[in-house]
């Protein structure tokens, strides 16, 4: 799923690309992406591209006809929707169903440059909104802090009472924006915490280390993925990560196996050596540490 730093970088990308181009047509391969209906996707034609930006995982690309007439396409990627720029495309239009393609956007010419919204598998969850104001798409008005906005203190006060396991928390939307499941796993063993310790019951130097690692692991990854080309951008999440999705693999911090927990649609990575005294996680949803 694409998280703070991949997000940030294609709404990068099209602020690069995309920017002062108009609208010159709209396809749409899957009506169920859409989750507004007013305006309609056609309501783009003739618009200019005004920007890109970010608002936790949801992309949002803006548009305007005239001052006070503004647009926003705002899409959540879900777990395998991509955004997918390209020089030149078919000028015919694509039908419904087929392939991966849910929405592509022509700029300066039908066939010219623009961007597809995919999506791969079979479990279609990839949400796009055509709205006037980002707040009224639901899952943006719920966010939380941006995770890269946040103070030492406003995380801890964020923490505070909570008695959720920190790898469940820091990931939900509400609390705080931006961080899923992969970058959960580095931060929480940069910060050498276990997934299951107690959000409210950290210690101020833990509260410490994990602020610290939420700044530098998103920070660098924002760093490296911002410039790469949208196409690129997968490989590079992969290339930076230390424990997340390398079950088996050793550490490259202190050499112990990276180990995984599965639950029943996902799973977490971490490092007892780094993160839980040498002690594996059991592999149930509600278990504790082995003792």
């Amino acid at each position: 799923m694409p998280e703070l730093p991949e997000v940030e970088a294609l709404a990068q990308h099209l602020r690069d690309h995309a920017v002062y181009r108009p609208v010159a047509r709209v396809d749409v391969a899957s009506m169920s992406v859409l989750k507004t209906f007013e305006p309609p996707a056609s309501a783009l034609v003739g618009r200019v591209v005004t920007g890109a930006s970010r608002y936790g995982k949801f992309l949002s690309v803006e548009f305007h006809d005239r001052p006070g007439d503004e647009l926003a396409l705002i899409t959540h990627l879900s777990r395998a929707g991509w955004l997918r720029w390209h020089a030149t495309a078919s000028a015919t239009p694509p039908k419904p169903g087929r392939g991966p393609l849910a929405l592509r956007v022509h700029l300066d010419a039908v066939g010219g440059p623009g961007f597809d919204l995919t999506e791969a598998g079979t479990q279609k969850r990839l949400a796009v909104y055509l709205v006037h104001d980002p707040q009224g798409v639901p899952g943006i008005a719920k966010l939380g802090p941006d995770a890269l906005a946040l103070s030492r203190d406003e995380l801890a006060e964020l923490l505070a009472g909570h008695t959720e396991r920190i790898k469940t928390l820091i990931v939900d939307q509400k609390t705080i924006a931006g961080i899923g499941n992969a970058y959960s796993d580095e931060i929480l063993h940069t910060a050498r915490l276990s997934p299951y310790a107690v959000s409210g019951r950290l210690r101020p130097e833990q509260l410490d280390a994990l602020y610290e690692a939420m700044r530098t692991v998103l920070t660098d990854a924002v760093e490296r993925s911002v410039g790469q080309g949208a196409a690129e951008l997968k490989g590079e999440k992969r290339s930076g990560l230390r424990v997340h999705a390398r079950t088996g693999l050793p550490c490259p911090v202190c050499g112990d196996t990276v180990r995984e927990v599965s639950f029943a649609e996902r799973s977490f990575q971490y490092c007892p050596g780094c993160q839980t005294g040498g002690k594996p996680l059991a592999d149930r949803r509600l278990s504790r540490l082995v003792r």
